[in-house]
């Protein structure tokens, strides 16, 4: 594996889970193929668990690693292609990419939609200006588009806690303050539709995600109908598609409760954290025997290492 930045790098999602449970049951058991390597870890955002699940992941690989908070801990640098450097970023990616991808052996990149422009988002102009020039593989901590360290561990957990072959996995939109990215529902559904689950997406009207991901997928815009018989709920808010980057609804009525998870399958329930107490979900939700959010949390770590582990023993 050359680089990972979507589901299409995986060798298969057969692979994929195989490598994980290895890593999992032996995660000291592969140093040697990190040995006397370095992964550096680009931040143009703020994190938690992907900075610390990435980290700890390369460690048990035995690599070394180097962390990188973009404006906080380096020159501003600028993105755009053939502008006129005259104002406050004194460094452009065209030159620090190379530099870095000269250190390292992996760059690891997290660098969120900005909701500027639609296309410069999905286009993940700044992951691919990193695949383009770093000379080394990249890892996406997610991207505009996508997260695909969260979808490989969800797909885990899922794996793992499932009670029949063919669950029923619902993905619900929640309310939120914020505009967040589309990028973990994306990466959900495109993850999700290689799967044999039955997979549902809940939301409001006017959060359709992009065709390209959702696809065929079906929709249902009634939540307490999707929820029926669901074995699953993975909760998570995004931002307007179509009105690019817009909160056009924060209606509590979506919030997950204890009334909507009795309507399902004893779901289990999922989400991809941080969360918004008794907005995104209810506490009592959150904190009962069926969440399982810090298992999914903690296979971060789980599908970092799996990843790496694919990339390293591709580079021999």
């Amino acid at each position: 594996m050359k680089n990972y930045t979507s589901f299409k790098d995986i060798p298969s999602i057969e692979k994929a889970l195989e490598t994980a449970f290895e890593v999992k049951k032996n995660p000291f058991g592969f140093q040697h193929l990190g040995k006397n390597k370095t992964m550096v870890l680009v931040f143009f955002n703020s994190s938690l668990r992907t900075r610390l699940s990435t980290q700890k992941a390369a460690m048990n690989m035995g690599m070394n690693t180097m962390v990188m908070n973009v404006n906080g801990d380096s020159w501003q640098l600028e993105s755009e292609l053939g502008v006129v450097m005259d104002g406050d970023k004194p460094e452009h990616l065209l030159e620090a990419i190379p530099v870095i991808g000269k250190y390292c052996d992996i760059i690891g990149v997290r660098a969120f939609a900005r909701f500027e422009r639609k296309e410069d988002d999905y286009s993940e102009k700044i992951i691919n200006q990193f695949v383009k020039h770093a000379g080394v593989p990249v890892v996406s901590m997610e991207g505009a588009t996508r997260h695909p360290l969260q979808s490989f561990a969800d797909l885990v957990t899922i794996e793992e806690h499932k009670k029949v072959e063919r669950p029923k996995v619902v993905l619900t939109w929640a309310p939120h303050p914020k505009a967040l990215p589309q990028a973990v529902a994306n990466s959900f559904v495109e993850w999700m539709k290689e799967t044999d689950y039955d997979l549902v997406v809940t939301h409001p009207k006017g959060y359709e995600l992009a065709l390209e991901f959702i696809g065929d997928v079906k929709v249902e815009y009634d939540q307490k109908k999707a929820f029926e018989g669901a074995d699953f709920i993975y909760a998570k808010n995004w931002s307007s598609y179509n009105d690019y980057g817009k909160v056009l609804s924060k209606d509590m009525s979506w919030t997950v409760n204890e009334e909507k998870m009795a309507l399902t399958n004893d779901a289990k329930f999922m989400h991809c954290l941080p969360v918004r107490r008794n907005v995104v979900v209810s506490d009592g939700v959150l904190d009962s025997p069926n969440s399982i959010v810090v298992e999914q949390a903690y296979n971060r770590e789980v599908t970092a290492q799996a990843v790496l582990k694919m990339i390293l023993e591709d580079k021999g």
